[in-house]
């Protein structure tokens, strides 16, 4: 098709759209690209060396390893939820399920600066649970626990929500043909049910671990700034900042960035080969029809 044709197609002249093209990359640059830049280029003004010694600071390596900690701690507790969220909702009819839908997308509606206070309402010392966990020597608030609870919140939707709407498209035919055929409820689970949503669980899984490395508000809240002990990157981020070590705190956020962009690549790739299988089963209905 000539773009003279696709033009009058689309409704739009080609100057509208190369314009509107234009604007989208331009924006782009503006907000992501060159913030991007401008945080490589301060944690390496100075050179590699005081790069490589702003990494290697122990502050900096705990505040990593925390980060890297937690979103390992809290990965299972999102897979396992948003499984379980997700098949009561697409393969149930149930009273209540909207209320559920309700509280999975909870976290996206509070703030996470007020999740955190919810918590040390809660968990604090004065909390309503405060007493009892300190008569038993349990410490959350303040230390790693309150930080993965927090963190946990956070990203608990973002499975379910990636699997729902893709489970319901796909229906639950061949799950009820594999019980039929005398599967088991974990026969059914690993053999049908999780190669058909084997990717879009991996967008979910990228999506969650991605928050959780760069959640802030919450997990401010309920640390408490301990140097060396509960901060993670991006508080250890904004404690060198605030002390005018610029190296270091733009060489911790180059790491920030760093697992951003493998994240994005990630997800690029997880994205194509989504579309591909989806193209591929598209372009299979036909012909089973015809053939049949």
């Amino acid at each position: 098709m000539s773009s003279s044709v696709h033009a009058r197609v689309s409704g739009e002249s080609l100057a509208v759209r190369y314009t509107l093209t234009a604007l989208a990359l331009a924006f782009m640059f503006l907000f992501l690209g060159l913030p991007l830049l401008a945080v490589f280029a301060e944690a390496f003004r100075q050179g590699l060396g005081p790069y490589w010694t702003a990494l290697v600071e122990p502050d900096t390596r705990h505040a990593i390893m925390l980060t890297v900690l937690i979103a390992v701690v809290v990965l299972p507790f999102n897979i396992f939820f948003g499984l379980a969220a997700a098949w009561a909702v697409a393969r149930f009819e149930f009273r209540g399920k909207s209320l559920l839908l309700t509280f999975i997308d909870l976290p996206f509606a509070v703030s996470p600066v007020v999740a955190g206070l919810l918590f040390i309402l809660i968990f604090g010392r004065n909390g309503w649970l405060g007493p009892w966990l300190q008569a038993h020597d349990i410490k959350i608030i303040f230390a790693m626990p309150g930080m993965i609870i927090a963190t946990l919140f956070i990203t608990l939707p973002y499975i379910a929500r990636e699997l729902i709407p893709l489970m319901q498209s796909q229906g639950k035919d061949e799950e009820e043909a594999a019980v039929s055929l005398g599967a088991t409820g974990l026969q059914m689970l690993w053999r049908v049910t999780l190669p058909n949503i084997k990717w879009g669980l991996l967008y979910g899984v990228i999506l969650a671990n991605a928050r959780a490395m760069g959640e802030f508000g919450a997990v401010s809240v309920v640390s408490g700034h301990i140097r060396g002990e509960t901060n993670t990157l991006p508080l250890h981020v904004e404690i060198l900042y605030n002390e005018y070590n610029s190296v270091g705190a733009f060489a911790a956020a180059s790491v920030l960035a760093l697992l951003a962009l493998v994240t994005l690549v990630a997800k690029t790739v997880v994205e194509w080969r989504m579309n591909k299988e989806t193209a591929m089963l598209d372009a299979a209905l036909p012909m089973e029809s015809t053939s049949a």
